[in-house]
């Protein structure tokens, strides 16, 4: 088993403590090393400068399923050259009529080497794979759907 750590860090600053005004800024560290500027979302009077919740999960999946994915492709030997995705999180009331993050739509584009690249077939098992073990899609209720270029 393994841990995982962050801080996050919020001060009030001058603003007067309402929810109108008070600053949604704070900061989140990571094993002692990066400071990610965060917010509030815009919506819910956020910096638009900074990374906000919702988009740091919408991240965190599409991550997680590509560094899930490059590993089965490394082992079954066909050399990813590129990995870029466009993943969008859709906020909507959920079964109990709370608003979450209920679907999350990965955009994968993956290019691979010549001569390396898995048929269509693989490919789709590939993606299967890679959900099925990503460690983030194991630990939400979210849906994650895999949708690759046509």
């Amino acid at each position: 088993m393994s841990e995982h750590h962050a801080s996050i860090h919020w001060r009030r600053g001058d603003a007067a403590f309402n929810y109108e005004t008070y600053s949604r800024d704070h900061d989140w560290r990571f094993d002692g090393g990066p400071c990610v500027p965060a917010s509030a979302a815009p919506a819910y009077r956020g910096n638009p400068g900074r990374v906000d919740p919702e988009e740091a999960f919408v991240a965190a999946v599409s991550s997680c399923h590509m560094l899930t994915l490059l590993a089965i492709a490394a082992r079954k030997r066909w050399i990813v050259e590129r990995y870029d995705d466009d993943a969008v999180g859709t906020m909507s009331p959920n079964a109990d009529g709370r608003l979450a993050v209920t679907r999350i739509e990965l955009r994968p584009r993956i290019e691979f080497a010549p001569g390396s690249a898995p048929d269509a077939a693989q490919l789709a098992r590939l993606h299967e794979q890679a959900h099925a073990d990503c460690f983030i899609a194991n630990s939400v209720r979210t849906e994650v759907v895999v949708r690759p270029p046509p």
